[in-house]
């Protein structure tokens, strides 16, 4: 599937190679400010080349609005969005035209199509993500009419672990570290890998705050449920965490659970989210990323006609795709709350009548 959400409807095409990628998102209620400077920058922070920690291919990531949009506001219809290809390199394939990179989904691809688009790893490249931070950029000014937030950053590289979030931090650090005090050894274990021809995993750190309570649409469309698909829709996600995730399987229940006061919560291990159902407490997503399976080292494989050979492979990518993922992460959390916000507001009878009873309504 090519699309994603219900409400808050969007879906990508394109290719890593190809002409363009872009998206189309139906379902933006009509009269949102769209500050396309807003939605470039949000590209500028995910585009490569932006330095050592990242792929040497440059592309301006240019977003070019096509319809949906008019004096500046949306108009009620699909917003449609396109982003050029600039930086293509497509000869820098031409020796695995025939050979499965491993772990790549070049080889799932061509058992489920058929068909071998070699150029960058075609439709599964994450070049597709761009489309996302653009679409996921028009759900942050919704949410941002609401005073909610999605900010993100990096608490762990090649198992460094962070121990103190700073989200402001983060946001003008070159690899979007929320630890500076492990910001600099994150750094020389990429750059380490990177000189050996190999890579490193990491983890994001995505923060929602002011999600009111009652997001989520159980049994089947849970606020955490809708939240793990669509992080681990993203090139390169092996396991996703809400809250403390996996460390509430090793504690007892008297150490997991939030207790409740007349002023709220008095701690968070849940993450924001009960029964598939915001809490109304800030939101938190762990999204952990494989090292980049783009190395430069000789490897084992096969062809597309299953004969062994060993191959390196050629051309630019990142040594940690973690980092340029985070803005990826933080794209797809905004779309996800934004839609479920849309879903709300026929939850209740009361909530109805006040929108159609209202003098103002048309």
């Amino acid at each position: 599937m090519n699309s994603f959400g219900i409400k808050l409807k969007f879906s990508t095409f394109g290719e890593s190679h190809g002409k363009a990628i872009g998206c189309l998102l139906d379902g933006v209620p009509a009269g949102l400010d769209i500050d396309e400077a807003y939605i470039q920058s949000e590209l500028d922070r995910r585009k490569p080349g932006k330095s050592e920690f990242e792929t040497a291919r440059k592309e301006a990531d240019k977003v070019e609005i096509l319809s949906g949009v008019f004096e500046g506001k949306s108009t009620g219809t699909p917003i449609a969005m396109v982003i050029y290809n600039t930086n293509q390199k497509s000869k820098d394939y031409s020796n695995i035209k025939d050979v499965f990179r491993p772990g790549h989904a070049d080889f799932t691809y061509f058992h489920k199509y058929g068909i071998r688009d070699y150029r960058g790893g075609g439709r599964s490249s994450a070049r597709e993500t761009a489309a996302r931070v653009a679409a996921g950029a028009i759900a942050k000014l919704l949410l941002r009419e609401l005073e909610i937030s999605v900010v993100s950053g990096i608490s762990e590289v090649a198992g460094i672990q962070g121990d103190n979030f700073d989200y402001e931090a983060a946001k003008k650090s070159i690899i979007y570290a929320l630890d500076a005090n492990k910001e600099a050894a994150q750094k020389e274990a990429i750059l380490t890998a990177k000189k050996a021809h190999d890579s490193v995993g990491g983890v994001s750190r995505v923060l929602i705050k002011g999600a009111p309570a009652g997001l989520g649409e159980p049994l089947y469309y849970k606020l955490d449920g809708v939240l793990a698909d669509a992080m681990m829709g993203l090139n390169a996600v092996k396991a996703v965490e809400i809250g403390d995730g996996v460390l509430s399987a090793r504690k007892h229940g008297s150490q997991n659970n939030d207790p409740i006061r007349a002023n709220g919560f008095e701690s968070n291990h849940a993450g924001g989210i009960l029964g598939g159902i915001s809490n109304g407490e800030d939101i938190v997503v762990n999204v952990y990323f494989k090292p980049t399976p783009s190395i430069f080292q000789e490897q084992h494989t096969v062809t597309t006609h299953n004969e062994e050979v060993d191959f390196a492979l050629k051309g630019r990518h990142d040594p940690c795709v973690a980092i340029r993922g985070t803005v990826v992460c933080e794209a797809m959390a905004a779309l996800v709350i934004a839609d479920m916000l849309l879903l709300n507001m026929g939850a209740t009878m009361g909530g109805i009548k006040r929108y159609y009873n209202h003098d103002e309504c048309v």
